[in-house]
């Protein structure tokens, strides 16, 4: 089952549920999803939904950051529910260990040289563990290894 698929099965259980919250979340992402397929002018893979789900992701994130610092727990709370559901679409986060692995594995690959070569790198790395690892957690360790 793709992950379209999953995504379009999940909302007819949650609406069969009554499942207010992950409907809502779920309609969110297939909206995302679904521009996402105008951009692009075509069906989107599973590789780029995920990046759909990494960006809604990040954005939970920052809105629950923002939130806290504003003092609105119920929007917290909302947004926490969301990220949850988001996150339930996608695999499960990479190690640092196996991170480390997989960005060693493609300087290696690639031939990087050193910090010139990042951008390289990083295109690789990321076509990779898209959806698996945080992109600024990925840039942070193949900028320190490729220093090093």
């Amino acid at each position: 089952m793709s992950l379209k698929e999953r995504i379009d099965s999940d909302m007819i259980q949650a609406a069969k549920a009554k499942d207010k919250i992950r409907l809502s979340a779920i309609r969110m992402i297939k909206t995302a999803v679904h521009n996402r397929e105008i951009d692009l002018k075509r069906p989107a893979e599973d590789t780029e939904i995920l990046q759909v789900l990494s960006s809604l992701t990040k954005q939970r994130n920052d809105s629950i950051e923002q939130f806290r610092k504003g003092g609105r727990e119920d929007l917290v709370s909302k947004e926490t529910q969301e990220l949850q559901i988001i996150k339930s679409f996608m695999p499960a986060e990479m190690s640092k260990e196996e991170l480390e692995a997989e960005v060693r594995k493609v300087i290696s690959e690639t031939g990087a040289a050193g910090p010139k070569d990042m951008g390289k790198v990083m295109k690789a790395v990321m076509a990779r563990v898209t959806g698996k690892a945080d992109g600024k957690m990925v840039s942070e360790m193949v900028k320190s290894i490729l220093s090093a």
